[in-house]
This record gives structure tokens, C-alpha cells and sequence, in this order.
């Protein structure tokens, strides 16, 4: 297998550059980085119905952006609630089972956004698949001197609101899931250790695509391929990269990295059942499957799909690609089958 004719079609945007900082430096970098992830095939976005609240938490109140699938009857939500954080979906039923997820993007720990693709694009496409919630999760960056936990406070929050307020969205609160890509999905199960850890109530699912769970990577578990090989370095992930990320998130050494920091290390004895979304052409694929092997030595049920000829981020283009289609299938499909856990 090589990388995705569709996804390989769109390298030449990104040629050269050796960051996304150093290319969003550049004056053509925000038309070269949309062309590199729009694609040339139509799409439309689903129609949902989206609003805003405002979950308080221990560092301010954390925006959530709530997307409702058709299923859910939310259509006729009051846009003056949005930024309320006591209000609910209209329309869902107390103590209803629509599916829902509580979704965390990445971005490595200091980028990213509600509005990128994989945020926005792929929670309109779940809930409309699924026909139920998602809610997108804009947590604090690593920027500007803030560190870990603030980033896992402002998850746990989110959640906490979440299975709070399940019932009023329309969704079960027993059957609530909690994913996030790359760093996000870093943020997920490590929100899900604490959970565990203080007696709080468990995702029914960790839905996850490509998550970044460990600090160091060995270099014999790097993919070996011509397709990494020929990758732009903006899509690379070196051990200096790994450990600059780490270090800028935690705001120190290595060393200083708690296991809600950096969970890939820590017993996952006790977390629910999971779904992992893993890309072939990816660094950092290594640490999923990993992470996957803990989970299934610990006993615990896990879904795992090899997307052939992913790379890292590929949820990030266009929902117009066949490759980001099925990734989304695959999203709404293990959320939309969950079971209560605990």
C-alpha cells in the first residue's frame, strides 16, 4: 500500500515546508495550507443544528460547541441560549438514549481550533451520521505560559457538564463517549485516568483517532516505508518534535510528566471499552498501537482500524475525500453502538 492517491495529490502544497508554523509564516502559507486540505472533490456539510454554551471550570468558563444530528429534534434550538451554560437542546427528552460524544481536537497541544476540520467538519459529519451529539470542546492552548493541567481541567469540565446536562441534550448520560485526535486524544484518556481514579463516572467509549499517548517514541517503532520516506516534514514526527511538544504542554522536562499527562504510559486497567483510529503513514502510529496492546493485555474490549493510506492529521482535509469519509463512518459507527459501562 501507498499513500492515498487522494491524500498524495495534495503533498505538493506543503512541499518544503518544515512546520506549520514556518508555513503559516509564509504569505501564501494560509492559501497554500486551505488548498493542502480542502482538496479538489465537492462537498457539502451536513445540516445540524450547532449552538454555543459556556461550561464553567477551575481556570474560566470552556466554550463547547454543541451539534446536533437530525435524530435529535434539536432544529429548533433558541439561539439566545447560546453562551448559557444551564440550557439545553430543545426538543431532546429528559432522559432519552441518542447517542452523543464529547469530542477533543488536536493540534499539539498549542494549535488547533472549533473551526478546523477536525473539530467542526467531523462533528457535524458524526452527529448527522449517527443522529445524535457531539460536543467539540475548546479547551486552552498551550500558549502564553499555560501548561498541563490547565488543558485537562478544561476537558474534565467539559465532561462533567456533559454527563450533567446528557438528559437535557436529548442523550443517555449511561451511554456518553469521549474521543479526541492526536493531542486530543491525549486529552481523552487522560481525562478518562482521572475519572477513574477519583470515582467518577466513566465514558461508556474512548473513541479515538491517531492519538499522541507517549512522551518518547523508539525509532524501531516508526513505520518503515518509502511512503514516510517521501512525506513532507511538516507531516514528519521526529524524536525532537515528540519531545518539544511534550515539554511545551507540560511546561518542563520529560521527567516532570504525570501519567493524565502523558497516559500511554500509565495502567490502563479500569478504562472502558475503546475505539481506535490508527493512520498507516504516521510517526506516531507507534503510540497507538501501543496503547492498543495495553488495552487488550489489561482485558479491556477495543475496535481498531489501520486507515490504509492515512497520514497523521488526515481528518483535517476535506470530508470530500473517500479516505476522511470512512474515518468518519468509522467515528459515528463505534459511538453510535456504544453500551453503558459502568
Amino acid at each position: 500500500m501507498t499513500v492515498d492517491p487522494e491524500l498524495a495529490g495534495l503533498l505538493h502544497h506543503v512541499a518544503g515546508a518544515g512546520s506549520f508554523a514556518e508555513l503559516l509564516a509564509d504569505p501564501s502559507g494560509v492559501q497554500r495550507l486551505e488548498a493542502f486540505s480542502a482538496g479538489g472533490a465537492p462537498y457539502t456539510a451536513p445540516d445540524v443544528a450547532v449552538r454555543t454554551v459556556d461550561v464553567p471550570g477551575p481556570n474560566g468558563p470552556v466554550p463547547v460547541r454543541i451539534y446536533a444530528g437530525p435524530a435529535s429534534d434539536s432544529s429548533s434550538a433558541d439561539p439566545s441560549t447560546a453562551g448559557d451554560s444551564t440550557a439545553g437542546a430543545s426538543g431532546g427528552a429528559a432522559g432519552g438514549g441518542l447517542p452523543a460524544l464529547v469530542w477533543i481536537h488536536g493540534g499539539g497541544f498549542a494549535g488547533g481550533g472549533l473551526d478546523m476540520r477536525e473539530a467542526d467538519q467531523l462533528s457535524r459529519e458524526v452527529a448527522a451520521r449517527m443522529g445524535g451529539i457531539v460536543l467539540s470542546v475548546d479547551y486552552r492552548l498551550a500558549r502564553d505560559g499555560v501548561h498541563f493541567p490547565v488543558p485537562h481541567d478544561d476537558v474534565l469540565a467539559a465532561w462533567l457538564w456533559a454527563v450533567e446536562h446528557a438528559a437535557e441534550l436529548g442523550a443517555d448520560p449511561r451511554t456518553l463517549c469521549l474521543g479526541g485526535a492526536s493531542a486530543g486524544g491525549n486529552l481523552a484518556v487522560g481525562a478518562a485516568l482521572y475519572l477513574k481514579d477519583s470515582g467518577r463516572q466513566l465514558p461508556a467509549k474512548l473513541v479515538l483517532a491517531y492519538p499522541f499517548l507517549h512522551a518518547e517514541l523508539p525509532a524501531s517503532g516508526n513505520p518503515d516505508s518509502a511512503g514516510m520516506s517521501g512525506l513532507p516534514r511538516i507531516l514528519r514526527f521526529t524524536a525532537d518534535d515528540c519531545r518539544a511538544l511534550v515539554e511545551n504542554y507540560i511546561g518542563g522536562p520529560l521527567l516532570m510528566a504525570s501519567s493524565y499527562a502523558m497516559p500511554g504510559h500509565a495502567d490502563p486497567a479500569g478504562l472502558p471499552p475503546s475505539a481506535v483510529l490508527v493512520s498507516e503513514y504516521d510517526d506516531l502510529r507507534y503510540s497507538a498501537e501501543l496503547f492498543i496492546r495495553g488495552l487488550r493485555s489489561a482485558g479491556i474490549a477495543v475496535e481498531a482500524r489501520l486507515e490504509a493510506g492515512a497520514t497523521h492529521g488526515y481528518l483535517n482535509h476535506s470530508a470530500g475525500l473517500g479516505i476522511v469519509q470512512r474515518g468518519l463512518q468509522f467515528l459515528a459507527d463505534e459511538v453510535g453502538s456504544a453500551k453503558p459501562f459502568q
